[in-house]
């Protein structure tokens, strides 16, 4: 699955994130082939994995922001289980941990807010397929996650425009993923 992603993104190196169902809707029309799944509750998150499955793009549901969803191993058994997701985000390295052994794709999303967390970065011991880095505008520091973490690098937040893609992108970032739609149809 990870090579799938992987290859997703030399396709189109944009994931479209969506906070709502409208965002949803504009996602699924948009070339990105990976739908970040950024909303929702235990009832809801079922059937928009089924469209995003519909639109064949690859579904993931970032499990700290799925109302209903505790930070359990139970509910990285619920979307396992009960959804088609492909993989699963979280900020939590417990839950990336037990995702990657139930087979999920698994993202671990970090917000960079000193250097501290760019030293735990380094020296992570997750077995997370990515990381992604929020804010992903700072190139010189997505350089360095891609030098030392082992991990692709997934570049989100405050991602306006071409040139803070180019930038992500020329930095090593694998994809940046953005809830701004203007990103997601950008030529």
């Amino acid at each position: 699955m990870k090579q799938l992603l992987l290859d997703c993104f030399d396709e189109v190196p944009i994931v479209a994130a969506a906070k709502s169902e409208e965002e949803l809707d504009r996602c699924l029309k948009s070339k990105s082939r990976v739908i970040f799944l950024l909303f929702g509750d235990i009832c809801t998150v079922a059937s928009m994995v089924e469209k995003v499955k519909a639109a064949e793009k690859i579904a993931i549901v970032h499990l700290d922001l799925i109302d209903g969803l505790a930070p359990k191993d139970v509910s990285v058994d619920f979307i396992a289980e009960q959804t088609k997701a492909d993989g699963v985000i979280s900020t939590k390295n417990s839950l990336i941990r037990y995702a990657h052994q139930k087979g999920l794709l698994t993202i671990q999303r970090y917000f960079l807010l000193d250097s501290r967390v760019l030293e735990n970065m380094a020296r992570n011991s997750s077995p997370a397929d990515f990381f992604e880095v929020l804010p992903g505008v700072m190139p010189k520091i997505i350089r360095y996650l891609a030098e030392t973490t082992g991990r692709p690098i997934i570049a989100g937040g405050m991602i306006r425009d071409k040139e803070d893609v180019m930038n992500a992108l020329s930095a090593g970032a694998v994809a940046i993923s953005s809830t701004n739609a203007d990103v997601w149809f950008m030529e």
